[in-house]
């Protein structure tokens, strides 16, 4: 009982422990918000990388693609973990509007049906949203042949991450321009014209939410793909996209794959253009991402020690506070142990002393920066109306709110790791003074 009464009176008559205190809080406080936020935004850009891509790629680096694709999808649609797949071919283009500069960009050629069964292409559409069938056909010219663009390449975004819309697409037409080539690698075309156009009109617009992907992807047909880009006897295609059934393990799910493509490519060694299939890998979405992935996922990281390097501060702060305090209650720790208190008692009291002060702390910490990300996004407004400052230019960035969702098991961890630091801080002090001999401490206090 002794010990929480001397907590207690240490807590409200002893102002650096109201220092601590706010210490250990700012620290949480800062923890619990970045963390949040950055969190949020890796999650965010790994969930659009994934529903981008479906849960595993079969594909090839090579401009040239690989053959026997119906052959291998057929196999893939027969496996017990695969849903749905979609063959897709991948190349660069150059876009030439006819009111505007020439634009290199990235190609997907994709047939919209089966690639919304694999990826999230028919909610990405405006103005054909759920309605994949239509998403090459013109509203404006229905025989004539479409063509689907990043958001960023067809309409300005505001500073609030906002697009104007108008009610139905311009009547745009496109040349798009490519250098096709045949199974060999070499230019297709050799001996009249190197390079392939076609024209097509725009027919919608995708907002996948990947800044990259929104400024530079077109969507055409698959078969206007392979016909610009790959000639040759047999049809090719860059990759086959696959989606897993509800319960399927990545991994497991790639791995089996992985035996199947490797049976297929087994039975296909001899076959025309068969060397084609050597550079076709097996990987997971996030293997197939990992380019664009790991810069995040090693921000996210970097934040992380950065935040170590704060929990250590707290550390080397609260050590101080402690300190103190013990070198001002030597009089208090010579009148415990004159009446009998251990070594131990006296070290129970200061880890108790330095418990309360993180769990205040942490709950003083968690509770501001809850209600502060609450908040964060009309703060940001408000900062933005009577200022014109953001965190992140949204005319540049592709972000939308900021994320703001708590996870609790996230500060049920933040929240330990600053008792711990606490405890760490007050470790050396505590010893000190349960070290102290009686006859030292009142002897010194008398004099």
């Amino acid at each position: 009982m002794y010990k929480l009464t001397l907590i207690i009176r240490y807590l409200l008559k002893r102002r650096i422990t109201h220092f601590a205190v706010l210490t250990v809080a700012l620290c949480v406080f800062i923890v619990v918000v970045v963390m949040t936020v950055m969190s949020g935004l890796v999650g965010q850009f790994k969930q659009k990388n994934h529903e981008f891509v479906g849960d595993c790629v079969i594909g090839t680096k090579s401009l040239v693609g690989f053959p026997y694709y119906e052959e291998l999808m057929q196999a893939l649609e027969a496996m017990a973990c695969v849903e749905a797949v979609s063959p897709v071919v991948k190349n660069y283009a150059l876009l030439r509007p006819q009111y505007d500069r020439d634009r290199y960009v990235e190609l997907l050629g994709v047939d919209p049906v089966r690639h919304s069964r694999v990826t999230n292409f028919a909610q990405t559409l405006y103005y054909r949203a759920n309605e994949p069938a239509k998403a090459f056909v013109p509203v404006y010219e229905p025989n004539a042949l479409g063509c689907v663009l990043g958001i960023d390449l067809a309409l300005w975004r505001n500073a609030r991450s906002q697009y104007i819309f108008d009610a139905s697409p311009q009547r745009t037409a496109f040349s798009l321009t490519c250098f096709p080539l045949n199974a060999r690698g070499a230019p297709a075309m050799a001996g009249t014209t190197i390079v392939s156009s076609q024209q097509f009109y725009y027919s919608d617009n995708s907002r996948s939410g990947i800044a990259r992907v929104d400024g530079s992807m077109v969507y055409i047909p698959l078969e206007q793909a392979q016909s610009l880009c790959m000639a040759g006897e047999r049809r090719r295609i860059s990759a086959v996209y696959i989606r897993f059934r509800a319960g399927t393990e990545l991994r497991d799910g790639c791995e089996q794959v992985r035996r199947v493509w490797n049976q297929f490519k087994q039975t296909r060694t001899d076959a025309p253009d068969g060397r084609l299939l050597d550079t076709v890998t097996v990987e997971s979405w996030k293997e197939y991402r990992r380019a664009f992935i790991a810069p995040m996922e090693k921000e996210e990281t970097l934040m992380s020690v950065m935040f170590g390097f704060v929990g250590i501060t707290t550390v080397f702060i609260v050590f101080v506070v402690f300190y103190m305090i013990v070198s001002h209650k030597t009089k208090d720790v010579g009148v415990l142990k004159s009446v009998g208190a251990s070594s131990a008692s006296v070290m129970a009291l200061f880890s108790g002393f330095a418990f309360v002060v993180g769990l205040l702390g942490s709950i003083a910490g968690i509770v501001t920066g809850w209600l502060f990300l609450a908040y964060i996004n009309r703060i940001e407004d408000w900062l933005y109306n009577r200022f014109g400052f953001q965190l992140w230019d949204r005319t540049i960035y592709a972000i939308g709110e900021i994320p703001h969702e708590v996870e609790f098991h996230v500060l049920a961890v933040i929240a330990f790791c600053a008792i711990v630091a606490c405890l760490i801080g007050a470790l050396v002090p505590a010893w000190g003074a349960a070290r102290l001999r009686p006859v030292e401490t009142l002897h010194g206090s008398r004099s």
